[in-house]
């Protein structure tokens, strides 16, 4: 149950906190496409954006399991932590290199703010189901 709870949260963490700042970054001109990306992508042809959630909530399952038995101000930097910096390098140095998306310097910080701000979602969304009995 944990588990499905975990790849939930890391789903709407994608869908709220990673896209919400995507979409922050956006209207401060910092990034040249908008958030919540609805083209379709191979091989379903599914909605990026829905493809990119699916994945944060494998992602969220990772990190539920190094973060489940923190407590305090431990569970959330660490939850924010992981994310901007191992999600980040899976992006930038794996999937986007498997894209054929060039990462420059500026790509870096960005990938760490919505990554961190991601994983600040996941902590947030299993603190909330565990607070609601969920």
């Amino acid at each position: 149950m944990q588990y499905g709870k975990a790849f939930f949260a890391g789903f709407l963490a994608t869908v709220i906190f990673h896209q919400g700042v995507f979409a922050l970054l956006h209207a401060a001109g910092v990034v040249p496409v908008g958030a919540w990306n609805m083209t379709s992508v191979p091989p379903l042809g599914i909605p990026s954006v829905i493809s990119l959630a699916f994945w944060g909530g494998l992602w969220g399952i990772i990190l539920w399991l190094i973060i489940r038995n923190m407590v305090g101000a431990k569970y959330w930097i660490v939850a924010t932590v992981v994310g901007a910096v191992a999600a980040s390098a899976v992006a930038l140095l794996v999937v986007f290199r498997i894209k054929g998306i060039p990462v420059e310097g500026n790509m870096i910080v960005g990938a760490a703010i919505l990554n961190g701000a991601w994983g600040f979602g996941v902590a947030l969304f299993m603190r909330l189901a565990r607070n609601i009995g969920a």
